[in-house]
């Protein structure tokens, strides 16, 4: 087994001559969580979007479980196990809460069926929708969201939004789960919620974390390393309290 669930090596991207991000290594350990944080356009997100397909880095590569990634579409690297969610939440409003998570579900073999089959509704067919929806229905229960299943998905509360972001992304049954700024706009109580719902995936589905987060507490209480970005270069990185006390960290989010 490979011993990082996550590796980039130089990893790299420029936009016309900007270099947007340059030679960021990440070495992530199975069941850890881990942190990517840094000021404003640091290029934190701009790795994400690397990760996932959305761009192709220019420079450098990764690999998940020893596997390159670098290269593949957006839906490859998804089957592959990488999934994510969003700083704003991408939700379809105007669906269902359990069939926001069946979305999760489509790039999952076993539920796949044929043109014909869905066109006609075919028992196959019928069968599968069945079989996805109990699926949904035993992640919605484990956030909590069973009850508010049949709500369309604008209805429900902020935090139970970003609850049903990240039970939407487990659907596609990852390896790697990354969560860009998952406690923005939320309040301390719904932050201290999110801590225990982060800690609890990671236990219930022996799930890898990578997480983009602004709030210091939330990174001070849930990851295990960090790796801290700054003008698109890696400024630090090691254990998260270690991390947390480098004078040139400090500087950099808080200045001279």
């Amino acid at each position: 087994m490979c011993e990082y669930v996550l590796k980039t090596e130089g990893l790299g991207i420029s936009f016309g001559g900007l270099r947007a991000v340059d030679g960021v290594e990440l070495r992530v350990r199975k069941k850890q969580i881990y942190g990517l944080i840094g000021p404003n356009g640091a290029g934190k997100t701009t790795v994400f979007n690397m990760l996932t397909g959305v761009y192709q880095p220019t420079r450098g590569t990764f690999y998940l479980d020893g596997e390159e990634l670098k290269g593949l579409s957006q839906d490859k690297i998804n089957q592959k196990g990488i999934a994510r969610t969003f700083q704003n939440i991408r939700l379809f409003n105007n669906m269902t809460v359990v069939r926001n998570v069946m979305v999760g579900f489509h790039n999952l073999p076993k539920y796949k069926c044929s043109f014909i089959d869905s066109i006609f509704r075919t028992k196959r067919h019928r069968d599968t929708e069945r079989a996805m929806r109990a699926r949904a229905k035993e992640i919605l229960s484990i956030f909590g969201l069973l009850d508010e299943r049949n709500l369309l998905a604008y209805n429900l509360p902020y935090g139970k939004q970003r609850k049903l972001e990240i039970a939407r992304a487990l659907a596609t049954n990852p390896k790697l789960l990354l969560l860009d700024e998952p406690a923005a706009g939320m309040n301390p109580q719904e932050t201290s919620e999110l801590m225990e719902t982060i800690r609890f995936v990671r236990d219930k589905f022996d799930m890898t974390i990578l997480l983009i987060e602004h709030d210091m507490s939330l990174v001070a209480g849930i990851c295990d390393e960090l790796t801290v970005l700054n003008f698109g270069q890696t400024l630090a990185c090691g254990e998260t309290s270690e991390v947390l006390k480098d004078p040139e960290v400090v500087k950099a989010y808080l200045g001279d």
